[in-house]
């Protein structure tokens, strides 16, 4: 037990951690942030004999409860391949992706047969496009409306649903603006208040940011990263963007579809900044936190349990 570190209540101080390599793919260990998806051995391989090419080998990769991970790499690494295969959208030619349920129920959806995959889409996964994929003829509530209706939400509740997601995203005023007549900014707070609209554990986007400004793409990405927080819902994100670091819990980069470099990043549980692990720190429940100011550090040590997800129920 280290009797230097800062307490969270003037008691007792609680023992050092063990902090997360950079190969750990687990943020601030298992037993607050509960795995949602478990990959191990995914591969995709497109071609035969000579001409077979492995667009994605052998992944292994943990994703957890509420965690914000960023998938980097050049064009044509597998990025996309990677998130379409997670999505259920594209079968692996090898290896497991478990779903971990809301309930705890485990679903490896690469072994599930094709009629099932519908169902656990629907379940579990919001997709957020480059291009917004939005339908032209239909306004912003209703686009969201279709989605809801095909998660299950019909009739005046799923307009309902609409309406209260589009207040999420800042956008009821646009709630009858088609997407001809809405900036690239509002047309993707639309698309991912469509990606809520099944209430998904899991968001996955491509290159969210790819179409957008700075000033705009920062806006998106604060968005995506205050979802994680307040609902903790995990996100899945492939972009060139560097500036979604900012936002991101975990960085892998993929090349060759394999991970090559992994990064660990430390965020201010505070004020979400991302920062250096060599500052302001404090320990919590086994775990080492770190912060971007002795401002911050005081306010978590006051009340830990504002910025730290709950225990997992054994």
């Amino acid at each position: 037990m280290n009797t230097n570190a800062p307490t969270t209540s003037g008691n007792a101080p609680v023992p050092d951690p063990v902090l997360r390599s950079p190969g750990d793919n687990t943020p601030h260990g298992e037993s607050t942030w509960p795995r949602v998806l478990t990959v191990r051995g995914l591969t995709k391989t497109y071609g035969a004999g000579d001409t077979t090419v492995d667009a994605v080998r052998a992944v292994d990769l943990d994703l957890a409860a509420g965690e914000v991970l960023l998938v980097m790499g050049p064009s044509g690494s597998g990025k996309t391949t990677l998130l379409l295969m997670l999505g259920a959208l594209l079968r692996p030619s090898a290896g497991s992706i478990t779903v971990t349920s809301r309930d705890g129920v485990d679903v490896d959806i690469a072994a599930a047969r094709e009629k099932e995959l519908p169902v656990l889409r629907s379940r579990t996964f919001g997709f957020i496009f480059q291009d917004y994929a939005l339908l032209d003829a239909l306004t912003a509530t209703e686009n969201i409306a279709v989605a809801a209706n095909l998660a299950g939400t019909t009739g005046p509740a799923a307009h309902e649903r609409a309406r209260e997601l589009l207040e999420r995203v800042g956008l009821a005023h646009r709630a009858a603006a088609r997407s001809s007549q809405m900036s690239g900014g509002e047309q993707q707070r639309v698309a991912v208040a469509r990606a809520l609209a099944n209430d998904p554990p899991v968001l996955l986007a491509d290159e969210p940011t790819a179409n957008l400004d700075a000033s705009r793409g920062r806006d998106l990405a604060r968005l995506l990263r205050q979802l994680a927080d307040e609902d903790h819902r995990s996100i899945v994100i492939v972009s060139h963007d560097d500036r979604l670091r900012e936002i991101a819990d975990r960085v892998l980069w993929l090349e060759d579809g394999q991970f090559r470099h992994v990064a660990a990043l430390a965020v201010d549980p505070v004020c979400r900044m991302q920062v250096e692990p060599n500052g302001p720190h404090a320990s919590w429940r086994g775990e080492q936190w770190w912060f971007c100011s002795d401002a911050c550090r005081r306010a978590f040590v006051t009340q830990p349990e504002r910025f730290t997800p709950k225990p997992a129920s054994n």
